[in-house]
């Protein structure tokens, strides 16, 4: 028995040592080995992390006006236990449904909604509907709450809450959307520059730990760990709010008026490249981009659409043309078409026929595709056109801080693509950016310019500033050269007889400007019969350019309207506007009316300026003289200086006519062809050389026959009524 007891004793003893010895090597395991992986687990279970979210930077126009900016938010949340025990779910879930437009049987989903085992959720968010909600529809939540709690008991829990959040808000809705661009509900910068300066904007979350009791309440003697938020930085950008105002009520109009594809329209300033505004319709709502559904209406076109530019494009081989000395004003040329070597068809002016031999000048303000193959294609040739439209800054990007921007194409293989290309046509492709960056170098003394949209960056943490200043490319053209294209632009927007830019005229100011009318080539190749992209750009005041204003409008569903019809009405409101807006005083002081000057069926049109005494000067000093004044005209003749003029100094200029200018003996001057010409166009040139004339029919001049009977000549003119015709297609 003693030996049985002692045996168990031993072996009770043993395994109390053995279970001892494992205690203690668990002991060992915990605390030595195992530390600090339990460590971390504990601080799991007591400490806690709290997010510090930094605030999104704000964006401002050049005035510092409110574009973009961090607000006060709500999201919607429901409690299903205590709606459940309220017997709430049918009268809170129409009634949420009213208020946040989200159907009745989804709202009644979250109500209701249960865990696997059976058991109510204590907390759903409402989304989308509900998600980041503005105050108005929190208000609405927060009266519905009130009312629930009048029926279910004061300050009771009624199963309705309200998170509150942040969220990006607008404060001008679907101004300036596109170069803006947005952030989604998540927080995410999606497009614009919210998405190209999102590193700047974000800024750096911030976060703070401290152990907690088991109820989640804050250790007296727990340590704090810190790491401050650093918000975004601010930008101040180059727009002006009231100009993008100006500029998007314009084009909301033409685009509702023709129904296109899209319209676009960018302002700047073309001595810095600032832009000032740029906007396409159809455009959207970003604090409500969920809403729609076409997304063609978040497409920028100013830098991802590309184009023919059509005639507008004419500006840049205008300004290499001056520059190599090719353009002589008062030189004449045929109209009316040009063979081009290795094609079969002739380029065709937009007017069949044309207008017989005209000067260069007039080719300009007529628009002629002739004048410009002759300068582009015969004179300047491939090497120097295209040596200046990459120096104009064509197919390649301006490098403007926004994601998408495509680079255009230039394509001059050929003889025909260096003829089309000199007007606008065929062998170029741009981007509306380019086409303002280009001319706004043949404006502000020949500098290309990268647009610049943000002037400064301001760093709220550290009350730093940042000042972004233009950027000059490279000098294109000279200053004076840049002189001379403005002053032969202006006569294009100034002659309100045969300037296709005459509906872009603003009265007291000096507006340089070109029409386009492109046809749109098809995807397989050739040209669309009845599509067309019509565009006016133009640059005020001439004397010292303040403002570049651009308008692109595709494919209107009118095919008879064109550049100056179309985009013209809307330059000339984007332009007068901000002119005034802006304070630059007119060049030349504007006509008053009185109630008694009033016009009416058969009184004269009231005197805009009084035409000075300009005979005997130099044709260059002649037409400085007018320019000033803001007076138009014509030059006629071979000769270096002014021998007559008609009308005579002193005579008041009536709106819309002009001054002929002669420089040589009248009956040395031959008569030109006047096929296509108005009736008055023949009276007026008849009368000023003193040639006797009949006419016959109505309309336009279709023939004419000349005899002499000695040094009198007389002129047979026949006119016929002619429809509107556009310009054949260039090859393709």
């Amino acid at each position: 028995m003693v030996k049985r007891i002692r045996i168990r004793t031993m072996f009770i003893g043993g395994c109390i040592t053995i279970l001892f010895f494992i205690l203690l090597v668990r002991i060992f395991w915990v605390q030595v080995v195992d530390a600090s992986f339990l460590t971390e687990k504990a601080k799991e279970t007591w400490s806690t992390t709290v997010k510090l979210d930094a605030v999104r930077g704000t964006i401002f126009d050049r005035n510092m006006n409110t574009l973009a900016v961090d607000a006060p938010a709500y999201t919607v949340a429901v409690n299903p236990k205590r709606i459940h025990d309220l017997k709430l779910e049918e009268p809170i879930a129409a009634k949420l449904s009213e208020i946040l437009n989200k159907p009745v049987p989804e709202v009644m989903a979250l109500v209701t909604a249960k865990k696997k085992d059976g058991t109510y959720y204590d907390q759903r968010e409402v989304r989308e509907e509900g998600w980041k909600i503005d105050q108005g529809l929190a208000d609405k939540i927060n009266t519905y709450i009130d009312e629930l709690r009048d029926k279910v008991g004061k300050n009771a829990d009624v199963g309705i809450y309200l998170l509150k959040e942040t969220k990006r808000f607008y404060p001008n809705d679907s101004l300036a959307a596109h170069l803006l661009g947005y952030t989604d509900k998540q927080g995410k910068a999606v497009t614009g520059l919210e998405a190209f300066f999102d590193k700047d904007l974000a800024g750096i979350d911030g976060s703070i730990s401290y152990d907690q009791d088991r109820k989640g309440y804050k250790l007296p003697s727990a340590d704090e760990i810190y790491k401050p938020e650093k918000d975004g930085k601010n930008l101040v950008l180059t727009l002006d709010q009231n100009i993008q105002h100006f500029t998007e009520e314009a084009l909301k109009e033409v685009y509702n008026k023709y129904q296109p594809i899209s319209a676009t329209a960018i302002v700047a300033d073309p001595s810095t490249m600032d832009i000032l505004a740029t906007a396409n319709m159809p455009n959207y709502n970003p604090n409500k981009y969920w809403e729609t559904k076409n997304q063609a209406n978040f497409y920028d076109h100013s830098i991802k659409s590309v184009y023919e530019p059509g005639s507008t494009f004419k500006i840049i081989t205008l300004a290499a043309a001056v520059q190599e000395g090719y353009f002589n004003p008062n030189e004449t040329y045929m109209s009316g078409q040009i063979k081009v070597s290795g094609w079969p068809k002739p380029l065709r002016d937009h007017k069949r026929g044309g207008w017989g031999e005209i000067t260069f000048l007039e080719g300009l303000k007529r628009s002629s595709n002739v004048a410009f193959v002759k300068l582009g294609y015969e004179r300047l040739q491939k090497e120097k056109l295209g040596k200046y439209f990459e120096d104009f800054g064509f197919g390649q990007k301006t490098d403007i801080p926004l994601f998408g921007e495509r680079a255009g194409t230039m394509r001059l293989d050929s003889n025909v693509d260096v003829a089309t290309a000199s007007f606008g046509q065929g062998g170029v492709v741009v981007t509306p950016i380019q086409q303002v960056a280009g001319v706004a170098a043949v404006a502000n003394g020949g500098k290309l310019m990268a647009p610049r949209l943000v002037k400064e960056i301001i760093d709220p943490t550290t009350n730093t500033t940042t000042k972004i200043e233009p950027t000059m490319v490279r000098q294109v053209i000279s200053p004076e050269t840049s002189r001379k294209v403005g002053e032969y632009l202006e006569q294009v927007v100034s002659d309100q007889k045969i300037g296709t830019g005459k509906s872009a005229y603003i009265e007291g100011y000096r507006i340089a400007g070109k029409t386009g009318t492109a046809q749109k080539p098809k995807k397989g190749g050739g040209y669309e019969a009845n599509k067309y992209v019509v565009s006016f750009i133009g640059y005020a005041p001439v004397e010292d350019p303040k403002l570049l204003v651009y308008v692109i409008i595709d494919e209107p569903n009118d095919q008879y309207v064109g550049g100056g019809s179309a985009a013209g009405p809307v330059f000339k409101s984007i332009m007068s506007q901000s002119l005034r807006y802006l304070g630059i005083e007119p060049s030349s002081k504007p006509k008053q009316e009185t109630e008694d000057e009033t016009k009416s069926e058969g009184k004269p049109a009231k005197p805009v300026a009084i035409v000075p005494d300009v005979l005997k000067l130099k044709i260059a000093e002649a037409k400085e003289k007018l320019t000033n004044q803001g007076i138009t005209f014509d030059t006629i003749g071979k000769g270096s200086n002014i021998v007559r003029q008609v009308p005579d100094a002193g005579t008041p200029l009536a709106q819309g006519n002009r001054v002929y200018l002669i420089t040589e003996d009248p009956k040395n001057i031959t008569m030109p062809d006047m096929k296509g010409s108005s009736l008055r166009d023949v009276l007026e040139f008849c009368t000023l050389l003193d040639i006797s004339y009949t006419i016959t029919g109505e309309g336009y001049v279709v023939s004419q026959e000349t005899t002499k009977d000695g040094d009198k000549m007389h002129v047979n003119f026949k006119l016929e009524p002619m429809t509107g015709e556009k310009s054949d297609p260039p090859p393709k």
